[in-house]
């Protein structure tokens, strides 16, 4: 059995937001159940609609007149716990390429941090939980394809 959320979280992406081909929008018990057919469990099914609720209610918007662009994030000591390295560079190039303002680094930041994995959240998993939040954030289209090339071509990179 698979008992990560971030793994239901992943595989929810992949078949139903990124398959063209998939049903528009299939209904929630459909959808848990052909989780549990893939051998997800229960408890991280429902973390894991409890969390894409959450992202859906939170929109980015940051005061941009607080917001300089000479600031600096520095991550807590819990923080730099459950985020790598690799992790917490990607959110920085991320920032300075101009694709994540910072409203959307510390929405994507809380995301993670609910996830309430035991291991760090890693640079392919902290790609996978930015392009959930620009995907779910309206008038971040043009971010949310830039990171899908760079997160897709990557991946299929490894595959090949």
């Amino acid at each position: 059995m698979r008992e990560n959320v971030l793994d239901v979280l992943v595989y929810l992406f992949e078949n139903y937001y990124l398959d063209e081909d998939a049903p528009p929008e299939p209904d929630r018990a459909e959808l848990a159940a052909h989780l549990r057919e893939a051998g997800f469990a229960e408890p991280q099914i429902e973390r894991a609609f409890d969390w894409l609720a959450d992202l859906a209610e939170r929109p980015a918007d940051g005061d941009p007149d607080r917001q300089s662009p000479h600031a600096v994030r520095v991550f807590a000591p819990h923080e730099c716990r459950r985020l790598s390295a690799e992790a917490r560079g990607f959110l920085l190039f991320l920032e300075q390429a101009g694709v994540l303002t910072p409203a959307l680094r510390e929405l994507v930041v809380d995301r993670v941090l609910e996830l309430d994995e035991a291991d760090p959240v890693g640079l392919e998993q902290m790609q996978w939980v930015v392009l959930m939040v620009l995907y779910n954030q309206p008038g971040h289209e043009a971010a949310y394809a830039w990171v899908e090339d760079l997160v897709l071509d990557a991946l299929e990179g490894r595959l090949h």
